[in-house]
């Protein structure tokens, strides 16, 4: 029998270490999860160090790496709405960076509203 997984991965600073600690884990999905999150399976970043998708700080210059793999991975779109539905805080998703995430959901909200002031007018 073939046990789906979710990998997760997270970074915290450690500011009296003077670096970041980066770990993976691994925990059972359940049939809807399966559904929702097969995307996962053909994405690019399989298999890569998860470091390189938390850089240091929200610099473009530092995610740069991890962009270059978003740019080829062909379940961009899907990570990149999963991020923004799951609000992911760090890394990069999707080949945006937390940053970029935020901009990307203020210029949706700003149309939605644009869009229902259209409607109610």
């Amino acid at each position: 029998m073939f046990i789906w997984t979710r990998r997760v991965w997270g970074c915290e600073n450690r500011p009296a270490h003077g670096n970041r600690r980066c770990w993976v884990t691994f925990s059972n999905l359940g049939n809807e999860d399966v559904k929702t999150e097969q995307w996962r399976v053909k994405a690019a970043c399989q298999g890569l160090d998860p470091t390189i998708f938390y850089p240091a700080d929200d610099n473009d210059e530092q995610a740069d790496a991890a962009k270059a793999v978003c740019a080829v991975c062909p379940v961009q779109g899907e990570c990149l709405e999963y991020a923004l539905g799951s609000k992911e805080r760090e890394g990069v998703w999707g080949g945006a960076t937390e940053r970029e995430r935020r901009r990307i959901v203020r210029q949706r909200r700003r149309a939605a509203y644009a869009d229902s002031a259209r409607r109610s007018a």
